[in-house]
């Protein structure tokens, strides 16, 4: 049985290409990881037309699409299973994701402990070795 989300609204990104930094293209030195720019003649931060576009209030998203997966449920890192009892009752909103720390042992039993619960497990296939791959 697959599950569904409770709502599914559509998602809308105002801005999808990530903002590179002042000069990033021009120097090596400088990565294109966002640093806001200080400079008191730079016509990046002075918002000159045709320079990059500077991060704002304004970019953000939506409150209720605000960290929802394509799949319409939102993520909840579990660790253990006492963690993801906590989601039985919000099986249609949240879906579990495993913590990329937990064995592959205790990762099979969330598995199967979630299928139970009917809650959605992202990464349900990581870590888990098959007949075939041993």
């Amino acid at each position: 049985m697959a599950l569904h989300p409770l709502k599914k609204p559509k998602i809308v990104k105002k801005r999808v290409k990530k903002f590179i930094r002042h000069q990033s293209d021009r120097y090596g030195k400088v990565k294109e990881n966002w640093r806001k720019p200080k400079g008191i003649d730079n016509r990046v931060r002075r918002r000159f037309k045709g320079q990059y576009k500077m991060p704002n209030i304004g970019y953000g998203s939506n409150k209720r699409t605000k960290h929802m997966l394509p799949s319409g449920f939102k993520k909840c890192l579990v660790h253990n299973l006492k963690e993801l009892e906590t989601l039985m009752m919000q099986n249609r909103v949240f879906a579990a994701e495993i913590a990329h720390t937990v064995s592959s042992v205790k990762r099979a039993q969330i598995v199967v402990r979630a299928q139970q619960l009917s809650i959605k497990v992202t990464n349900a296939s990581a870590k888990i070795r098959t007949e075939e791959n041993e």
